[in-house]
């Protein structure tokens, strides 16, 4: 039968059991490109230079420096990489 595994258990009940969707068990993932990782390099050593810079500010200064983003592609890089601006310290 198609969609069992060698102890004869469903690919859907196995996902059923485990409380993940089917389409949750077949996705893989895509991984980060080499411009991401340009980006996010450089978006590092300006965050380090200016941890205050919001998303707005990082965008300007890496579209500055050539790499032309969006401010909620910046957004996503710096949730990605762990940054976040401490407003009020």
């Amino acid at each position: 039968m198609m969609g069992l595994n060698q102890d004869g258990i469903s690919i859907a009940r196995q996902c059923e059991l485990l409380g993940i969707s089917r389409s949750g068990y077949y996705y893989q993932s895509v991984g980060v490109s080499q411009e991401d990782l340009a980006c996010m390099r450089l978006l590092d050593e300006v965050f380090t230079k200016h941890p205050y810079f919001g998303s707005r500010r990082l965008r300007d200064e890496l579209g500055a420096q050539g790499h032309p983003l969006g401010r909620d592609h910046v957004r996503r890089l710096m949730r990605y990489m762990g940054l976040s601006t401490r407003r009020g310290v």
